[in-house]
């Protein structure tokens, strides 16, 4: 994996085999990111990075200068690698092992934006629960956005708060925000 923009752009980070991760891809990512370039200055952002895997999100969020990071999982050797590479880089990323659905039900952060790459394998049911805990617990800022990284085979538009979506390739990102009624 790549950092593509910021303090260590074109650093090439290599996560160990074993993990049981699918990251971003470098297109879909640089996508992603040139989305919230026209939203947000990344140096004022404090972000929540659920299902973290190599952590490959978090690291660009960091690069371009996020004020936090939180990065949840639930696998004792992503949280491992987040740290230790957090550590290196000299990165504000806090790893964070736990189910993704129970961090959501207690912690007490508030974040500008929370991005969430569960497998794409989940069922609708699981993916609701996203944008609901979400924005139930109000984890979210005013003007924060949730973002869904899926299949472009799972359609979450009829969910509550969702925004838009956009997809790239085999990837699509699903955006919720406080603005979109809640149906």
């Amino acid at each position: 994996m790549r950092i593509i923009s910021g303090k260590y752009k074109g650093r090439r980070l290599v996560a160990p085999k074993k993990l049981p991760v699918r990251p971003t891809t470098d297109f879909a990512k640089e996508a992603l990111f040139n989305i919230l370039n026209n939203y947000y200055h990344f140096s004022e952002l404090t972000v929540i990075d659920l299902f973290a895997g190599t952590g490959n999100i978090s690291y660009e969020f960091a690069s371009r200068g996020a004020v936090s990071i939180t990065s949840v999982d639930g696998n004792y050797g992503c949280v491992q690698f987040i740290s230790k590479t957090a550590k290196e880089l000299d990165f504000a990323i806090n790893a964070v092992k736990s189910d993704v659905f129970k961090f959501l039900e207690k912690v007490k952060l508030e974040a500008d934006i929370i991005f969430a790459d569960p497998p794409y394998d989940f069922s609708d049911e699981q993916f609701a629960q996203l944008p609901k805990l979400v924005f139930e617990n109000e984890l979210l800022g005013e003007e924060g956005m949730l973002i869904v990284e899926h299949s472009k085979h799972t359609d979450l538009s009829s969910l509550p708060y969702f925004s838009f979506s956009k997809k790239y390739g085999g990837s699509m990102f699903s955006f919720f925000e406080w603005n979109q009624e809640a149906s």
